[in-house]
Formats: structure tokens, sequence, C-alpha cells
């Protein structure tokens, strides 16, 4: 294993690795320490070499990004999904040419798909669990941290070349194919929208307008706390907590106090602030209290649905006869969009064109699922 901090460091082993025909890949962040969430770490192994890279030692990544985007070499991810995402959001890098192994496990109906049991059973190797919630963060990284980090690429090439081989015998190496293809085009999508993040917490949408205030208050403040820490907002104080606060809509010290749900540590490191948010929402004028738009209920389509429970009820017998979870054969998302197409499709041709369907799972399901359209 390298720890690379340096740009030669990193040019020679990018070269390196670039010579090689499959690359495992993997990334490490922070959200569960951090406000600001970034990678902290990149793994990149073959089947002879580790390397961690150390984004914050190096400012020109660039070498990922070329391998990354190399198409002569194949780069294997265990659920690529939030790891293309991410490495898109902060450095743009595009990945091509990759094999999931997390995808693959499950289309050869795996019941466990996390990385440490596939590599358990197909490699008999155990991987340690003391730093699956680690900070990545922090500098400098112990050694123990460096080698758990190795281990998640370091298995990969190994774990893919029994996957493809179960696949290949169960004749569905092009179904992960078509999956590995659509990969390519994941992007960051961007945080969601700061001002009416407050409506996602648990609860939140069944409060009075006075509460929602509060809430709205409370959310803020925290935000803007764990901005300036830099720490994991729940690390400040957490949803139930911040729910309890605006629900009681405290006025003194004392009612915090006594108040159910909020830990009286953080009465204690807080109450000040939590008492001045809820203060600002009392005082808000009726008029200008949130009053969330609920969104209108979708008139029912009881055909549409009866289509669906007879699709689902082909895909449920389908996905048994093949040993696979039938969210993975095809989830009911896409099972409505079929049953909701206009027009309905009266041939393959016509599947192909509801955008949410596989090819595969036309192939598998197509003539089976025409029938039920009917």
């Amino acid at each position: 294993m390298s720890y690379i901090r340096t740009p030669d460091a990193l040019a020679d082993a990018v070269a390196a690795l670039e010579r090689e025909p499959l690359v495992g890949a993997d990334t490490e962040a922070a959200s569960f320490h951090r406000y600001r969430d970034r990678i902290f770490l990149i793994q990149l192994a073959s089947a002879t070499r580790t390397e961690i890279i150390d984004p914050l030692a190096l400012t020109d990544l660039s070498p990922v990004g070329r391998l990354l985007a190399n198409a002569r070499v194949e780069k294997i991810f265990h659920d690529a999904d939030y790891d293309l995402r991410i490495l898109d959001r902060d450095y743009g890098f595009r990945a091509r040419r990759l094999f999931d192994t997390r995808i693959a496990a499950q289309l050869t109906g795996e019941p466990a798909v996390g990385l440490a049991a596939l590599l358990e059973k197909y490699a008999g190797v155990k991987l340690a669990k003391e730093h699956q919630k680690a900070d990545w963060s922090r500098r400098p990284l112990p050694a123990a941290m460096l080698a758990y980090a190795a281990a998640d690429t370091a298995h990969l090439t190994e774990l893919r070349e029994r996957l493809r081989t179960r696949l290949t015998a169960l004749g569905r190496l092009g179904w992960a194919e078509e999956e590995f293809t659509r990969l390519e085009d994941l992007r960051w999508t961007g945080a969601a929208d700061r001002a009416e993040a407050f409506l996602r917490i648990k609860g939140a949408k069944a409060l009075p307008p006075r509460q929602l205030a509060a809430l709205q208050e409370l959310y803020n403040w925290r935000e803007a706390l764990a901005e300036e820490q830099d720490r994991a907002t729940f690390r400040i104080i957490g949803n139930e907590a911040l729910l309890a606060v605006a629900k009681a809509l405290p006025r003194a010290p004392a009612d915090l106090a006594n108040l159910a749900g909020l830990p009286r540590s953080l009465a204690e490191r807080h109450g000040a602030a939590l008492l001045e948010a809820v203060g600002r929402a009392l005082q808000t004028p009726e008029r200008d209290l949130p009053r969330p738009e609920r969104p209108a209920r979708q008139r029912r389509d009881p055909a549409a649905e009866a289509r669906v429970e007879r699709l689902k009820a082909v895909r449920n017998r389908v996905a048994a006869e093949l040993g696979l979870d039938p969210g993975v054969l095809c989830g009911r998302s896409t099972l409505e969009a079929v049953a909701r197409s206009e027009p309905l499709p009266t041939d393959r041709a016509g599947l192909a064109r509801v955008g949410e369907l596989r090819r595969w799972q036309i192939d598998v399901l197509g003539d089976a699922r025409l029938g039920a359209l009917g």
C-alpha cells in the first residue's frame, strides 16, 4: 500500500494503474462528522498494488480523473452511485467502463449484498468494522485507518472476477453491463433548497403554523452553528430535540429544563439560543407564518392501479423463478410508469418507449408484461 501525497507520486501511481486491465476504486467522505462534506481519501487498487490518495495534500487530482475516464481500464466500485456523484461534485470527474459489485451481486440473487458479506463469501476476507464511521477528515490518519481504507479496494478485482463468472453462468452478464453503462451518466444533482429543508424533518408538516415557524428558526440556527463549526448538524442537536422544542414553544429556561425530548445537557449548552429562536417565532406576525402548500392529490385511476397490481403479480412470479428480489427485477415506480404510459404498450417496441425500462427487463418480462396490460 502506498499513501500518495505528492504530485510526482500520484503521477507515477496513476501511470502504473493505467497499464492494468482492472482497477478497484472507492472514496471516503466525512458527512458523519463534518458540515461541509467532501472527498477526503481516494483509494485505487489493482490485483498487485493499492494506492491511497490524499486530496488534502494535492491541489491537482487530474491524473485520477484521467484514469476514471480511460475506457481501456475497467473501474470496479462497490455501490458506485454516491462515489460517482461526489467525484462529479468535487472534481467534475466522469467515469467510463464500470463494474459495480453490488449491482452484480443483486443480479445473481445474492441475499446479502454489502461489501463485507460478499468478500467473506467469495474471497474469504473479513473486513474490520471499527472505522466504518471514522472521521476521514482528520490528519494525520492513523495507520489502522489507512489499512481499513485500503482493504475496501484491495480485493475488488477478485470479487469482480467471481461475480462476473456467476453472471455469465446465469446468462445475466448483459443485464449487468446495461446497468453499468447507465452509471456513466450519474451526476451530482445538488442540494435541496435550504429555505424549505426544515420541512423534511419527520413530523414537521403536521405542526400548526406557529410551531412550524419555531422549527424553521431552530433549524436555521442549527445550520448556521454547524456551518460555523464545520460539524455535522446532528452533532449539534438532533431533529427529534428540535421538534420537541418547536412543539413546546418554551418561554423560559425552566420550560426547557422540564421538556421531554430535550436532553438536559443540550438544554444547558444551547438553552439561550433555543429560547431566542423560539422567541423570534413567537414574534412573527400571523400573516408571515409558514404554511406549506399541500400537493394536490393525484386523481385515482382505478384502471391503471389494476394494471400495476397485475404487473406486480407477473414481476413477483418471474422474480421467484429467477431467484431475484422483486425490486431488483423491476421496481414499483417502473411498474407504475408502464401502467400509466400513454398510449399503453402493445408490443415490445411500445415497451422500449417507456424510458424507465431497461432492455434486459423487456427481454425477461416483455411478453408476460404485455399480457398483464391487456
